[in-house]
């Protein structure tokens, strides 16, 4: 099941970059006019880095946060417009972002000194009419052959982006049941595909009369095609990650009556055991600070970073709260990108980075 989508790299006519910065040849250059004869020829001057905006701050509650972010990280604001920026994902091979815009059915595309642009419309919903809703692509990822991957809210499927320009299917139906809305997807090194499904792309969520399951689960894909349920009990499962050994897998649940972020260990077959609560987000909410457990991702060295109340919540593999770096938004997903040191951050309506002194894997 799969359709001709568009992929545009033309520029957003409303402008989508911040600053209102020369994004292409803005390279300074010096003049030799003036020179003798026997002077060097002039060379021309680097151009200048941009210099974004910033915002937010970053909260410090453990001195080991200073191992992983440095005292003077600065939260830059790349680019804001969106409605609700989710998904980033490094490109390694051209060097840029590309992370979705759910309700507007986009993935946008941003590159360092260029405006951000459209790169896939649609990106979550193909089917017509038009609908209102969250009904885009949420998470994206990419797989061992670097394809885009995408939990598509509106199609309710797992698909791949084709070469040819088309979506590919890859899973949309547990127990000959539609799934609810696929929302967030990671590889395990061996191929196989863990995702979230909770049910946020349809318009009356549990309540809405085209949910074909009675839970929202977390699943593996395999290679072959093969869906396993492994968890049905959690109210509304989202951000979605394994440790570096891969022996736990992390999965934020954006309920507000229990904000938490739960952990399994993974058995040597992939299935799951000894689900316990890694990280009760609560007494932050109760804070007033906005926003819940949702996407995350962890470092090299099994640290979690995980958005919630007040920006990105950064937690040790033990569980200490070590800090948070205060987007002063509500804070959807972050991602690795660039050389693995700097953490992508969609927060509502901005894409922003800050840089750090860790290193993630980069899909």
């Amino acid at each position: 099941m799969s359709m001709k989508i568009q992929c545009c790299k033309m520029a957003l006519a409303a402008a989508l970059t911040v600053g209102g910065w020369n994004p292409a040849g803005a390279a300074e250059t010096t003049s030799a006019a003036a020179e003798p004869a026997s002077a060097k020829p002039a060379r021309k001057a680097k151009a200048a880095k941009h210099e974004f905006p910033t915002i937010g701050s970053v909260e410090r509650l453990d001195p080991a946060l200073d191992q992983l972010i440095p005292a003077d990280a600065k939260i830059e604001m790349l680019a804001s417009g969106f409605q609700w920026s989710e998904g980033p994902v490094w490109i390694k091979k051209g060097g840029y972002l590309l992370f979705s815009d759910v309700p507007r059915n986009v993935v946008f595309k941003w590159q360092e000194g260029q405006r951000t642009s459209d790169y896939l419309i649609p990106s979550g919903y193909t089917e017509s009419p038009a609908r209102e809703g969250e009904s885009g692509s949420n998470g994206l990822t990419l797989d061992s052959k670097g394809n885009l991957i995408l939990a598509q809210h509106g199609d309710r499927r797992v698909a791949r982006l084709g070469k040819g320009g088309q979506f590919e299917t890859l899973a949309q139906f547990y127990k000959y049941r539609r799934f609810n809305s696929p929302n967030d997807l990671v590889f395990k090194s061996n191929g196989d595909l863990y995702f979230t499904d909770p049910p946020y792309g349809l318009r009356k969520l549990n309540d809405d009369p085209a949910k074909e399951l009675f839970f929202n689960g977390v699943y593996r894909l395999t290679p072959k095609g093969e869906v396993t349920l492994l968890d049905d009990q959690l109210t509304f499962p989202n951000g979605i990650a394994f440790s570096p050994d891969e022996k736990t897998l992390y999965v934020a649940i954006s309920d507000s009556a229990r904000p938490v972020i739960v952990a399994y260990d993974v058995g040597a077959e992939g299935l799951l055991a000894n689900k316990r609560v890694f990280f009760d987000a609560a007494p932050l909410a109760a804070q007033g600070r906005p926003g819940l457990p949702d996407g995350l991702k962890v470092d090299l060295k099994g640290n979690v970073f995980a958005t919630g109340p007040g920006g990105v919540l950064v937690i040790a593999p033990d569980g200490r709260h070590l800090g948070t770096i205060l987007t002063g938004k509500l804070t959807a997903n972050c991602g690795w990108g660039n050389d693995g040191s700097v953490l992508y951050m969609t927060a509502h309506d901005t894409l922003c980075r800050i840089q750090t002194s860790t290193r993630g894997r980069i899909p």
